[in-house]
């Protein structure tokens, strides 16, 4: 009987430990499969977790690491084939896998398929920026500029440190040919995001819409000549459109005669935020003056605004990647005054 009671103990035993030790073998194929999914080799993280897979089948960790490692070997329709098994079930995973096959509906041309993907997700899911900004990204794809525009800023507001929506509402703005909105997201993007490749367009777009509309007269040398795009009467940026361009056109007054491209910059990109800041009513309301007019003009009445400008351009501008490791404790005093705000 006793015999009996010690089998009985051991076989119970037995079969609460075997999912355990499973478990236990899933997680560490996992595991090694990120290792060599970071690596980048994918083929070798995919046979890992097949094995995973063959222990657990169902589990959303292990079919969301393998619709990763099949995005990045582009094989899309595996992507959207795992993904599905995530979002079959109702686990923690459900964001990542609704990015993982809205992108890769998007990679295959199905762009509107994957606009209805990520409204549903919103629809049921958490907010979340990504969601948001992917949204915004197959608008802006499609050329839906005022969906992408809506999106993004959900995307801002739900993270206003995500610095490839303040990109993306640069863009939508550049195309809409409104240069104070433009100027304002990209130096958003550019103080989040001063130092890689999409730095470089970002500054070149910068001083694009500063200029862009000020041209010199070939057969007067004198003379300035500011084309202006007027939009409609309440048109809460027109008066700063001008002054955008009397700016820039003040480069050549005789005041300003031997002061370097640099020194102009740090001068007009003050001007540019206090000029915001002294338009700013109370009935204006939204991303622009809430967020974006009080942080920059705050910039413009400090102490900092010259680091700031270096911070931005030191990408693009070699003299201001000197100017920082020579200024130091500038930089420093920048930072404890952007913790301060």
């Amino acid at each position: 009987n006793m015999k009996n009671k010690l089998l009985g103990f051991f076989l119970a035993l037995f079969f609460i430990t075997c999912p355990i030790i499973a478990q236990s073998s899933v997680e560490d194929y996992v595991k090694e499969g990120i290792q060599f999914h970071d690596q980048g080799d994918f083929n070798k993280a995919i046979e890992l977790y097949n094995k995973a897979l063959a222990l657990d089948p169902k589990s959303p960790l292990v079919n969301y690491e393998i619709a990763l490692s099949y995005f990045s070997l582009e094989d899309y329709k595996q992507v959207i084939k795992y993904s599905d098994v995530v979002l079959d079930q109702n686990s923690d995973l459900m964001v990542e896998a609704y990015l993982a096959k809205g992108s890769a509906l998007d990679m295959i041309g199905k762009t509107k398929e994957s606009i209805k993907l990520f409204e549903k997700a919103i629809k049921k899911e958490e907010p979340n920026y990504l969601l948001f900004y992917n949204l915004a990204l197959n608008h802006y794809k499609v050329h839906d500029f005022d969906d992408a525009e809506a999106n993004v800023v959900k995307a801002i507001e739900q993270n206003p440190n995500h610095s490839s929506s303040h990109l993306m509402l640069a863009y939508i703005y550049d195309q809409k040919g409104s240069s104070v909105q433009t100027l304002l997201a990209t130096h958003y993007f550019l103080f989040l995001e001063p130092t890689t490749n999409r730095s470089l367009e970002a500054y070149q777009m910068l001083q694009e819409n500063f200029g862009g509309n000020v041209s010199k007269d070939k057969d007067k040398p004198n003379t300035i000549n500011i084309s202006l795009v007027m939009g409609d009467d309440d048109d809460e940026f027109g008066a700063a459109n001008l002054m955008v361009s009397l700016l820039e056109a003040s480069k050549s007054l005789e005041k300003n005669e031997g002061k370097t491209e640099d020194e102009m910059f740090v001068e007009n990109t003050q001007s540019f935020f206090k000029i915001l800041g002294e338009l700013k009513k109370k009935k204006n309301t939204g991303i622009w003056w809430e967020f974006y007019v009080p942080f920059f003009y705050d910039l413009a009445k400090s102490d900092h605004i010259e680091t700031y400008c270096k911070y931005i351009s030191q990408h693009s501008n070699e003299d201001s990647y000197t100017w920082l490791g020579e200024n130091e404790k500038k930089l420093i005093d920048f930072d404890d005054w952007l913790k301060g705000n």
